[in-house]
């Protein structure tokens, strides 16, 4: 999980000097567990906050960011955001203003 949220970290800075707010999931998720008083993320509560933070989240999302690499939870994100009619960016050139 750490090596993921570093190469997904990498992008918020190019993705904030073009307007946007990045958001990780794990940002949110992972605090929320800790006060939940949860060991980390393979603790039996994640599967009661992990994805649904996620999925929270992406009611309040313009665009996703969908980098490569395999993440069955990265995949589920893509999803609904399609579902829902929220553009999906798979590459950062592509997600508007990012130079």
């Amino acid at each position: 999980m750490r090596r993921n949220l570093d190469r997904l970290e990498e992008a918020a800075w190019p993705l904030f000097e073009a307007g946007h707010i990045p958001m990780i999931g794990e940002w949110v998720a992972l605090p929320v567990l800790a006060s939940a008083g949860a060991s980390g993320p393979t603790d039996p509560l994640a599967g009661k906050v992990m994805y649904p933070v996620a999925h929270r989240l992406l009611q309040r999302c313009d665009a996703v960011l969908r980098l490569p690499g395999e993440s069955r939870g990265a995949d589920q994100d893509v999803a609904i955001a399609r579902e829902r009619g929220i553009p999906v960016s798979t590459a950062l050139r592509d997600v508007p203003g990012v130079a």
